[in-house]
This record gives C-alpha cells, sequence and structure tokens, in this order.
C-alpha cells in the first residue's frame, strides 16, 4: 500500500464512526471507551482531525444543529472512510500477527 499509515486519532475517529453518525462530543466519549480511558482526546486535536477527515472525504458531516446556542455537528464516516478503515485494519492485523510470530505467542515457534 503507497499510503502512509494513519495517525492514531484519525484511526480511532474513523473506528468511533463505523457504526454510526456522532457528533463531536460523543466521538471523544467513543475514543475513551474504544481504547479503555488511555486516549481522551483534547477539544483542539479532535476538531483537527475531523477537519483534515472531513477534507479528505474520510468522513461527513450529516447534520448541523444548534443546541443551547452553540453549533453541533454530526459526523459519518463516509465511503472512502470505510474503505481506508478497512485497510488500516488489514495492516495493523498483519504487523500483530508477524510481531506474536516472532514472540512465539500462541504456539508459533520462534525463529531466531
Amino acid at each position: 500500500m503507497s499510503e502512509r499509515a494513519m495517525q492514531e486519532l484519525a484511526l480511532l475517529v474513523l473506528t468511533a464512526l463505523a457504526d454510526a453518525p456522532r457528533h463531536g462530543y460523543a466521538i471523544a466519549q467513543e475514543v475513551k471507551g474504544i481504547t479503555d480511558g488511555r486516549v481522551v482526546p483534547r477539544t483542539g486535536a479532535l476538531y483537527g482531525a475531523l477537519d483534515r477527515l472531513v477534507a479528505e472525504g474520510l468522513i461527513e458531516v450529516r447534520q448541523e444543529e444548534i443546541v443551547d446556542g452553540r453549533a453541533r455537528r454530526v459526523f459519518a464516516l463516509a465511503p472512502a472512510g470505510r474503505e481506508r478503515l478497512a485497510l488500516e485494519t488489514e495492516r495493523l492485523a498483519a504487523a500483530v500477527r508477524e510481531a506474536r510470530r516472532r514472540l512465539g505467542i500462541d504456539g508459533a515457534p520462534v525463529t531466531a
């Protein structure tokens, strides 16, 4: 694959949107849950990632509304984002398989 590996926050945002559209705060909560609290995105980093993903065509703004006087955007995974997430998932799974093989995990022989 010629594309660079995706940054962790971008990968987590796509994962958070894989099953349902969400607004920013809900995405942040999903990311926190997905990582068991290891990643708690700061507001600026999250919205920077969302803006980049929209610009790249990987996610889209599904809805915009005003809630308590503040703008709220609901984001959804775009078809290109679903495809990219699937590619990243396969890339990461291959890396994990190789690491497990080299570590001799799951009965795989260590070759060194």
